[in-house]
């Protein structure tokens, strides 16, 4: 059987290109979206949470924020707002990220944009799930179910 070419983009650089992925599972707008070698073609939104990508019993994790997919011939690709691998995620900084976003929705001032703390609470959780996530396959426990 064929294997799935995976390429994950943003405006900034290229955060994953690879051939011979076994399957790749996306946080789609109507739950996890999950992609084999063979899928119908398909082009749609990806909301923020984690992407993990599988590759014989290597699967790399990254937190994503949100873009577009597109399969077509076993080929994914992958617009991202913003994406980054588990591993490079700064831990310390996304937790201060986290803090300063759940303070300003705390506040309930007027100046506070609510759309924009939402949305820096959200990616700061999928960032922190991403790491965590990492850190547990490393130890050699099982991930967390979704």
């Amino acid at each position: 059987m064929p294997n799935l070419r995976v390429d994950i983009v943003t405006a900034e650089r290229v955060v994953f290109s690879e051939e011979d992925v076994d399957r790749l599972i996306v946080p789609g707008i109507e739950g996890e979206l999950g992609v084999l070698p063979l899928h119908a073609p398909l082009l749609t939104s990806i909301q923020p949470g984690v992407l993990r990508v599988v590759k014989g019993e290597e699967e790399t994790t990254m937190a994503i924020t949100g873009g577009f997919i597109e399969v077509r011939e076993n080929r994914i690709t992958i617009l991202a707002d913003a994406a980054e691998r588990g591993e490079e995620i700064d831990v310390a900084r996304v937790e201060e990220a986290r803090r300063r976003a759940e303070e300003r929705l705390a506040s309930r001032e007027a100046t506070v944009d609510i759309v924009k703390a939402e949305m820096a609470l959200k990616r700061a959780l999928v960032r922190l799930k991403a790491a965590e996530q990492i850190r547990r396959r490393r130890r050699g426990a099982p991930p967390p179910p979704g």
